[in-house]
């Protein structure tokens, strides 16, 4: 009897997570980084608060192979802040690891632009509210109300509603 032949589901596409594993594999190495979980999950590992005001930067290793040094980038406001934190930041990440693979913190410091690829801001910028505000949309509709078309006053009820929004802020 003849085996059934065996069709492939992904019809020769693969995930991109597989195809870059190995490139982000070889470049986090090549920095230091054996295990990439202390890059991809480093606010989960030291905390929000001290993800937002700094990043790891390089793992480098001792000719005595005696635990390695974590470089930390923070800029030079945050850093007496940071390095009152190194102890803790060092058990963290050793418990990332499985073991003692930290032995020391050291902390780099940059000017808050200008740095690590084009950024050196750690959080996310704050978002901004788009749009009118409510009171500002009212007002711009009281201004509108004489106008007899309805599209025309929609049309300048919106200008004006960003008009007003805008010399408010």
């Amino acid at each position: 009897m003849k085996q059934p032949r065996h069709t492939s589901t992904t019809r020769g596409f693969s995930r991109a997570s597989g195809l870059m594993q190995n490139r982000i594999r070889t470049a986090s190495e090549a920095r230091g980084f054996a295990v990439t979980r202390l890059l991809t999950h480093w606010a989960e590992i030291v905390g929000a608060s001290t993800a937002g005001i700094a990043t790891p930067v390089n793992v480098s290793y001792g000719k005595g192979g005696m635990g390695a040094t974590l470089t930390v980038l923070t800029t030079g406001a945050q850093a007496p802040m940071l390095e009152m934190q190194k102890e803790q930041i060092r058990e963290k990440v050793n418990g990332c690891y499985g073991y003692r693979a930290i032995a020391r913190v050291r902390i780099t410091q940059t000017a808050p632009t200008g740095f690590h690829e084009g950024r050196a801001s750690f959080a996310p910028a704050p978002t901004v509210p788009k749009g009118p505000t409510p009171a500002a949309k009212q007002e711009a509709a009281d201004l509108s109300r004489s106008i007899q078309s309805d599209d025309l006053r929609a049309a300048l009820a919106a200008l004006g509603a960003n008009i007003i929004s805008k010399g408010k802020s």
